[in-house]
């Protein structure tokens, strides 16, 4: 095998994509910029029958992701096959918990925002994560450098589409969308050269590409060989998210309703995409393909400190 398919990289997605949508209701996808090849995607907080909004719900369907976001693919199939011989749920349990233990404690962490983009990326997009970097961590208190995240998408043409991830959990949707496009730029416009901010995760790459089934993984490996010629048929785009306060939601536990948060979120869209432009435009970023998550929120700190409730962080 040489080349990877479309099929290939679904059969390496995680998770139900309904279960997202129980806690993100879409309020617009899609959406272009003239003279720009970004896509928005808009997601606001569900309601649900008691007319609340369920940021630490969100947080806990996040917590039962943490093994797929945090543990390498094979990892997690060795496990489920031992576990499968020896009727137990030991092995998978005990990666559960490795993965559970691998956040950082750190306040101002923004793997909250991290393991969001991956829940969007892999059950929105359908685009997987091919390069586990939690478990390349050697320290929880640190964060590993690099981009948030790397995905996979393929032409019909057979061109590996490397998806860069960036998030940003701010309390002002201005500063989220500068630092998050400001980060993601390096990774999809320097030139290659040994010293570029991609090279690192492009190494890694060539060594920890996963899909769990080992063919396919050799086949993804060959893309990131510099001594291949499919080396040269990888295009780079970017995934990114940003969450931010957003003043729609209400206040004093006052009753929501979805609709007329949706109709806020989406008059203020219209603002949050001017802004997303005109970075576009500062970072050099125009006519690079890039799928743009907005989620504003009732507050970034609040959905900051639900994650680590949910996760048995101590802030």
């Amino acid at each position: 095998m040489s080349t990877i398919t479309a099929a290939d990289l679904a059969s390496a997605l995680t998770g139900d994509p309904e279960a997202l949508e129980v806690h993100l209701t879409l309020v617009e996808r899609d959406l272009v910029i003239d003279g720009h090849l970004i896509k928005i995607h808009c997601h606001c907080l569900s309601v649900d029958g008691n007319g609340r909004i369920q940021p630490h719900r969100l947080a806990e369907l996040m917590r039962h992701a943490a093994a797929d976001y945090a543990i390498p693919r094979s990892k997690l199939s060795a496990a489920k096959a031992r576990d499968s011989k020896f009727n137990s749920t030991e092995a998978v349990s005990e990666l559960v918990e490795r993965a559970k233990q691998s956040f950082t404690d750190l306040a101002k962490s923004g793997e909250g925002g991290e393991m969001l983009l991956f829940l969007l990326a892999e059950r929105f997009l359908k685009l997987p994560q091919i390069l586990c970097k939690m478990d390349l961590k050697t320290d929880t208190q640190m964060h590993y450098h690099g981009a948030d995240g790397v995905y996979a998408g393929v032409t019909p043409a057979g061109i590996l589409k490397l998806y860069w991830g960036e998030s940003k959990i701010y309390k002002d949707a201005s500063k989220a969308i500068h630092d998050c496009l400001n980060s993601l730029a390096p990774f999809l416009i320097e030139p290659e050269h040994e010293e570029a901010e991609r090279e690192r995760d492009l190494v890694l790459l060539s060594d920890k590409a996963d899909l769990s089934n080992p063919e396919l993984t050799d086949a993804l490996k060959n893309y990131f060989d510099k001594s291949s010629v499919m080396s040269k048929k990888v295009q780079y785009c970017g995934v990114a998210l940003v969450g931010f306060d957003a003043p729609f939601y209400p206040k004093d536990n006052a009753k929501a309703i979805i609709d007329d948060i949706i109709t806020a979120a989406r008059a203020e869209l219209s603002n949050w995409s001017n802004r997303i432009g005109a970075r576009l435009k500062a970072e050099k970023l125009d006519q690079m393909e890039i799928e743009f998550f907005c989620i504003p929120l009732p507050s970034a700190e609040g959905f900051r400190a639900a994650f680590h409730k949910a996760m048995g962080i101590k802030e």
